[in-house]
């Protein structure tokens, strides 16, 4: 007589059933699955993947990991696999050989709460609306003419800081608070046309807090946000770091909401309006109906973010760290000063001009950026398809690191590599602008910051002229060798503890007057 089929044995038969066909079809999948030749790297924990190597400083930690496991190094970030390239080959083939294949972006949290859903130039994905907007840096907001146009704003800018500091003679005075004052009013300026940012009862929001609002944009940009990398917790924020994001964005936003308001304001009704500033020449292009892609009201003020943010920190940064490496060095200081004497002499400031015939001004400079990049891991691409690289394989979906913190510590490469040592650019045509793989401050190729020429500029003439016209020490009681080099990691490095120096001019009193 057959057995009838009850009901809980059929269900038990039903879920043996499902349980083998997921077995199947898993022992299939990997079967059919390619198998990569991955670079090397350490082995990963279970949900945190190789998070647990990483310290505050994750810069450092890679360095001493890719120490261990050579040039061309892979990692799990959580459940993000991660590729880091930290010698010259491997940033060589990144950045030039498979530039293409590997511009994506990875989408973080960070791009999508702080920057209009990665509306902006930094992690808006390779495409159209990325390319169009390369093309916009490129030939109207950094090109070579429009920078001319406004090298006046640069110099008005620096002649107040040099005058700002000859009143603080013989005191005590925080450095970066004058070379962010310089960035941000020079920015400022060129790109809203005003000194937004000026003390007023009627300011959209004060100098100091602006600053504060710099600093946790780079901030947040750059840190490891566990749940980008472990997406089942993202929700929790178990960091804190979502909730700062969407905080800071909404007090961009009503900055940003004040700017457009004005500059629409401010044209209504003139006939053949000419652009006045960076952000005339955006809301322009928003009204061009022959752009590929349409520039919304939220793509401009993603664009004006980028723009006051990214050429506000990368100079005061990179100039705060070139002073306090010369105050631990005088005999560099001296080769500094006679260079300046005798090509300038002491009756006038540097032009921008001169920089071409400062050798050794120009060397300091390289060297700061070399010793203290401002990004020293470049903003992380993102494999858009398999490529190969250094005969390993790196598959879509990878994330990629240049790390350029490394580099410029290869003792292959450099002599002595963590000393500072401007005379080893001497007589070299080691460049900035992305051709040379051993000096990437700005990063290279399609993703290299658009906005570099003028962030050049401000760190070549500032930092001649604040050598220039003065002599530099330390305050009293502070030693030279017990000067904290401490760095702060976020999407820039900057010190730990800001430099506190005393200055003294060098210069006929008359030149600071404005």
């Amino acid at each position: 007589m057959a057995t009838q089929l009850t009901f809980p044995n059929w269900l038990a038969t039903a879920a043996t059933c499902l349980a083998s066909l997921a077995v199947l079809l898993l022992i299939l999948r990997r079967l059919s699955r390619r198998r990569y030749n991955l670079p090397p790297g350490p082995k990963p924990w279970p949900i945190i993947g190789n998070l647990n190597l990483i310290g505050s400083l994750p810069h450092r930690s890679i360095d001493s990991l890719s120490k261990k496991y050579g040039p061309l190094m892979h990692v799990w970030f959580g459940s993000n696999p991660i590729v880091v390239g930290s010698s010259v080959e491997m940033a060589k083939a990144i950045l030039k050989t498979h530039d293409v294949s590997l511009a994506g972006r990875p989408r973080f949290s960070a791009g999508k709460y702080t920057t209009y859903n990665y509306s902006d130039i930094t992690w808006s994905q390779y495409g159209p609306y990325w390319r169009q907007a390369r093309r916009m840096c490129l030939m109207e907001l950094f090109s070579a003419k429009r920078l001319e146009e406004y090298e006046y704003i640069r110099k008005e800018e620096l002649r107040a800081v040099l005058n700002e500091l000859f009143h603080s003679a013989n005191r005590t005075v925080l450095l970066k608070d004058h070379l962010s004052n310089l960035s941000l009013n020079v920015i400022s300026r060129m790109v809203l046309g005003k000194k937004y940012l000026q003390k007023s009862e009627n300011a959209i929001v004060s100098p100091e807090d602006f600053k504060k609002m710099l600093d946790e944009l780079f901030l947040l940009n750059g840190v490891l946000n566990i749940g980008d990398f472990i997406p089942c917790i993202n929700f929790l924020d178990v960091q804190g770091y979502i909730k700062r994001m969407k905080a800071l964005s909404k007090k961009f936003d009503r900055f940003m909401e004040h700017v457009l308001d004005e500059h629409i304001e401010r044209k209504k009704g003139v006939k053949d309006y000419v652009a006045k500033d960076m952000v005339d020449v955006l809301l322009h292009l928003a009204e061009d109906p022959t752009l590929e892609v349409k520039l919304e009201r939220h793509g401009v003020k993603a664009f004006t973010q980028d723009l006051i943010a990214g050429g506000t920190e990368s100079s005061a940064v990179t100039v705060e760290w070139a002073i306090s490496e010369l105050l631990r060095r005088p005999e560099i200081f001296k080769k500094a000063t006679d260079e300046l004497d005798r090509v300038i002499g002491r009756e006038r400031w540097v032009e921008e001009k001169d920089i071409v015939n400062l050798p050794y001004i120009n060397a300091i400079a390289k060297e700061a950026m070399r010793l203290h990049p401002v990004a020293p891991m470049l903003v992380p691409r993102l494999a858009r398809e398999d490529c190969q690289v250094g005969g390993y394989d790196i598959p879509k979906g990878t994330q990629v690191l240049v790390h350029v913190w490394s580099i410029g510590r290869d003792p292959t490469i450099w002599d002595n590599p963590e000393e500072f040592q401007p005379e080893r650019f001497l007589g070299k045509e080691i460049d900035v602008r992305g051709h040379d793989y051993e000096l990437l401050p700005f990063g290279a190729g399609r993703r290299m910051c658009p906005g570099y020429p003028l962030g050049l500029k401000v760190i070549q003439s500032s930092l001649a002229n604040l050598l220039h016209g003065f002599n530099w020490r330390l305050p009293h009681g502070v030693k030279s060798e017990e000067l904290d080099m401490d760095e702060i990691f976020g999407l820039s490095t900057p010190k730990k503890i800001p430099l506190e120096t005393v200055v003294q001019p060098r210069l006929p009193h008359h030149l600071y007057s404005l």
